[in-house]
Parts: structure tokens; sequence; C-alpha cells
């Protein structure tokens, strides 16, 4: 737009020798839905200013009040310290990083549950009831079988800090069965038994049990660092509006001071007219000039009423806090003497203390177990199966006799005896034949198994019965690219993160570099503005006398009342400047947390205000 505009203008002085002239063009007017139509003044097109009708016409009706709206309390003076304090336990953006912190560490717990034993009981009970098909399968008589089980199986699992499963189990159950081919009624079943599974490739150094565990503690200290991260910039947020609110209410005491020079000056020029020393034109001159200090004093103060808000609004936390209605007057001393730190101190000051260090050394601790487990998940998978049972049995001997296969193997043995008995009479002269005891045939099958539940545990803890296994999983992918493609975009996500480490250092000295040069150009300023506003004060002071003696002029003093009122604003505006600048280089070199005394643990735990419910229309 300004170049055409340009071009154009220097067409149109161009001498009609050098360079014909061409045919004006309109030119677009700050509205851009406008264009006017070009004229000409002195060779220049200009475009044609609208007339506009007066908009205001000043009455008779009173000045308004002073007084800042909305504050109808005491002023209430407000130590730095107290403002801090209050912006860290109150401030809600603090209690809310306070909140994610505690989130932060029930994540913790949450992830070391992977690791709590589970306690798993199944009682168990089971009824039977088949036909009879053979002699061997069948009732007394002849009878359906008829079987009940009772029992139940309990035992503890869990994982183990090296990626193994393991499983602790035992199983009792009692058996009723009307079989007659049984030898024990009830009998007992018990077993202990040991599972356990350990990866011995993928799974062994890290898995998603560890990986988890492992991020949740970098998380509980990446909320730590976001939380000392709000607190930095909420004490900032807080130095630099107390400082202002310091500044607002001095340049109120700078304007009215100037209001009262000039209205004093007013009032002398009133009486020299009256006295027909002066022209009537130096009262309207200095009335004029009261005015425009009036003028001052009034956005003296709404400055002051603005900063105010944004200190109330940091520091409170209640909308019905009656601080809200106080007039806050900074009480703190202010100093503005420091030695200048050096930029490559304040650079290796904040590399080991400032919270977004501390953010991106965490980011880079969290990529760098995500980068171990997905190079992890490329590994084979080699897991090893150990399995040890220890199996019990007891119960109740039934009556062999009961059982038809022994009451026929009975009959045969009375025969048998008395063929012995036969024999051992023909043959007197030959060594007597031994007869088949039948007492045998009333014996247990199995010594040591005659008892109850107690019997079969102790035949299982004796180890009778054992069960022993031990085996191997093996898995082998072919190609395995979603492991080798995931491992390889947290590889990249962990250069990215290093890049951002490149950035924020050079961002650290770019912050290091400006807030030493900030601070220097304000000190360097206040001294300039200091001996400015001293030569200010003796310059209106000198033409104040000579006014007094009749050798300056109305003109003059005020000229040197608005300068002196300048150079006192300037003044004042460079200290502030240096304070802030003060603030500015704490903040940069991470020390404001530690001149502030911020206890992490304590951000955000002031009492809220109590939010009623939200009425929603009906």
């Amino acid at each position: 737009m300004f170049i055409p505009l340009l071009a154009l203008v220097l067409a149109q002085v161009t001498p009609a020798a050098a360079q014909p002239s061409p045919t004006p063009s309109p030119i677009a007017t700050a509205i851009p839905s406008l264009i006017a139509l070009p004229g000409s003044t002195n060779g220049l097109v200009l475009p044609p200013v609208p007339g506009v009708g007066p908009t205001f016409a000043p009455g008779n009706e009173p000045k308004p009040s002073g007084d800042i709206a909305g504050t109808n309390g005491p002023f209430v003076g407000i130590s730095i310290e107290d403002a801090v304090g209050m912006v860290l336990a109150r401030n809600t953006d603090l209690t809310v990083s306070q909140s994610d912190r505690r989130i932060a560490s029930y994540g913790i717990v949450a992830a070391k549950g992977a690791y709590d034993v589970n306690f798993v009981l199944q009682p168990k009970y089971d009824y039977q009831k088949q036909p009879s098909i053979s002699a061997f399968n069948a009732g007394p008589d002849g009878q359906p079988v008829q079987q009940i089980t009772e029992g139940a199986t309990g035992g503890f699992t869990g994982k183990t800090q090296t990626g193994g499963t393991y499983q602790v189990t035992t199983t009792a159950q009692r058996v009723d069965s009307n079989n007659t081919l049984n030898s024990y009624e009830p009998y007992y079943q018990t077993a202990l038994a040991l599972q356990y599974t350990q990866p011995l490739a993928r799974g062994l150094g890290i898995d998603e049990n560890r990986r988890q565990l492992q991020l949740s503690k970098i998380n509980a200290d990446l909320s730590t660092d976001n939380a000392l991260l709000t607190a930095s910039n909420s004490v900032d947020n807080v130095l630099v509006a107390y400082y202002n609110l310091v500044a607002a209410w001095k340049n109120v005491a700078i304007q009215e001071d100037a209001l009262l020079a000039a209205k004093a000056q007013s009032e002398s020029n009133s009486r020299l007219v009256k006295q027909g020393q002066s022209a009537p034109v130096d009262v309207i001159e200095s009335d004029t000039q009261v005015d425009a200090f009036q003028d001052d004093v009034y956005s003296a103060i709404a400055n002051v009423a603005s900063l105010q808000n944004t200190l109330k609004q940091l520091i409170l936390s209640d909308p019905a806090d009656p601080i809200w209605t106080a007039n806050l007057v900074p009480t703190s001393p202010i100093s503005t003497q420091i030695a200048e730190p050096k930029v490559e101190d304040l650079v290796t000051q904040a590399l080991s203390t400032r919270p977004e260090v501390a953010q991106l050394r965490e980011n880079l601790r969290e990529e760098n177990v995500n980068v171990a487990y997905q190079k992890d998940q490329t590994k084979p998978q080699i897991d090893l199966n150990l399995g040890v049972t220890e199996n019990g049995f007891a119960g109740q001997a039934t009556n062999p006799l009961t059982n038809p296969f022994f009451s026929i193997i009975g009959s045969e043995t009375t025969v048998i005896n008395g063929l012995v008995a036969r024999s051992n009479a023909a043959n007197p002269a030959l060594p007597p034949l031994s007869q088949v005891s039948e007492s045998a045939l009333e014996t247990p099958l199995y010594p040591g198994t005659v008892g109850g539940l107690g019997e079969s545990y102790k035949t299982a803890l004796q180890g009778k019965f054992p069960e022993y296994s031990i085996s191997a999983t093996i898995g082998l992918p072919l190609q395995n690219r979603v492991a080798k493609a995931a491992y390889e975009q947290e590889l990249e996500r962990r250069r990215e993160i290093q890049t951002r480490e490149v950035a924020l250092i050079e961002r650290v000295q770019f912050e290091a570099r400006n807030a030493v040069q900030q601070y220097r150009s304000a000190r360097s300023r206040l001294l300039a503005a200091a001996a400015a506003r001293i030569a200010a004060e003796q310059v209106a002071q000198s033409e104040l006398r000579k006014f007094r003696v009749g050798q300056s002029t109305t003109f003059l003093v005020l000229q040197r009342e608005v300068t002196l009122a300048d150079q006192r604003s300037r003044e004042l505006q460079a200290q502030s400047d240096v304070q802030k600048a003060l603030v500015e280089l704490d903040r940069v070199s991470g020390a404001i947390l530690k001149n502030n005394n911020v206890d992490v643990n304590a951000l955000g735990t002031g009492p809220l205000a109590h939010v009623p419910p939200l009425v929603l229309p009906h």
C-alpha cells in the first residue's frame, strides 16, 4: 500500500519535462470499503476529509469523584512478602497444580499395584449320577453310581520385579462315591502346587509393568516441575504487579504535586490581575494548565485502580473477600542496588535451577524409558516355565468283602485253603503247604493313606505323589515390523527432545543477555532521570523566583512545572523499570523461587472460596 502511494506522489511532483503526468487514480482511505476521489493541492493528490461535527459540549456539571471505583474500604498496607505468600497459597492455578501433583502420586501407587499379591478362592461342589453299565462300574446291588465332590482351590498369584509370574495354589476335595469297586469311601485328594514363568529375552530387562512404574515416577517429578513453573510465573506476575502499583501510587503523588503547584500559580496570577500587575490571559493560561494536570491526576488514579485490580486478582481467591473493597498500599522498601551479574553465570544458574530445564530433563527420562521398552519388544520371546506339584491322598478304607471282585477272590481263597489242608493231610511226609491268609484282603491297597483331609495333606508334604514339569515357550516373529517401527519412532522422539534441549539453551542465553542488558539500561536511565529531575527542580525554583520579582512570565513558569512533572515521571518509570529488571533477572536465573521461599508442598493450600452450585435455566 505504501510503495504504490509513494510512487504516485513522486510521479505527481516530477517535472513535466522529465515525465508526462499520468491520469490520477483513486487512493484508498483508512476505510477499505470507501474510495475517495482525488484532489490537487500544490501538485499532491490527497483524499477529501469529511467534516465531523462536535460530539461533546462541556457543561457546568461537577467534576467526578477522585475515589477509586469499588473501593469504599480503608487503605490497607501490603508488604511484598504478604503479596507473594497470598499468591502462592490462594492462586487457583497453583491449587490445580497441587492437585495434579497428588494425582501423579496416586499414579505411582496404581503402578505399584501391578505387583500386588492376589488371593483367589474357588469353592466347588459337583454331583454326578450315572447308570450301572458293568460289574466294575456299579453301585450296591446294581444301583446307579452316585458321586459327590466337595472342595475348594485357593492360592496366591503375582508378578516379580524381573518380569516373572508366579502362582502358589492348594486344592482339597472330598469325594463320596458308592461305586462298589472303590477301596476308600470317602476319600480326600489334595495338592500343593507352585508354577513360575520367567522371561529370558523379551521382558527380562523391562516389561509393561516396570515401564508404567518408571513413567509414573517421572510423571510425579514432572508435575512438581509444572507446579514450580506455575509458581515462578505467579511470583513473577505478582512482583511486577506490586512494583507497578508502587509506581502508580507514586505517580499519583507526582501529578497531585504538579496540580497543586499549578493551582498555586493560578491563584497567584489571580491576585496579580486584581492588583493590575498581570494580564487576565495569564489566569486563563494557568487555569488551562490546572485542568491539564487535573486530567493527569484522574489518569493516574485510573491506573492505580487497574493495577490494584490486577494485584487483587492474583492474590485473592474469594470474590467476597473484603480486600476487594480496600485500597492496597505497598509498604515494602524498594531496593535497586545489586551487582550486575555476568551473562555466563546467569546461564549456568538457569540451566541448573529453572523449572523449564527440569521439565525437559523429565521428558528425556520418559523417552529413555520408552526407547528401552520398545527396544526390548524387538527381542524374541523365550519364557521358562517351571512347575512343582505335591499331590496328597487319603480316605476311609472300605470292607473288601463288600467288593464283588474281592468277594469272588475270597471264595476262591476258601477253596484253595481247603485243598491245601487236604494235601497236607494226605502227604504228611512232605513239608506242609502254606494257606492263603484272608486277612490280607482286609488291608488298604496303599498303606499310610487311611485317614481324613489332614492325612491327605500329610502325604502331600511327605512327597509321596510328586509331579514336576519344565517347559519353554519360544516365539520368533519373522519380521516383527510393529516392534521395530515403534522403536524407531521412540528414537525419533528422543532426538526431538534433544533438539528442544538445544533450543532451550539458546532461549536461556537469549533471555539472560536481554535481562542483563535490560538491567544495565534501566540503571543508566535511572541515573540520567535522577540527574534530569534534580536539574528540573532547580530550574523550576529559579524560574518561580524570577517570576516573583517580575523577570519571568506565567508561560515560562508553567513550562518549568510541566517539565518538572515529566522528569519526576521519567525518574519514577526508571525506578520501576529497575525493579522489574531485577525480577526478570531472578526469573531468568531461576532464583525467583529460592529468593521468595517457595515451598512446593505448600502451593495452593490456602482455603478457597465457597462456590455456590450453578443454577441452570429451566
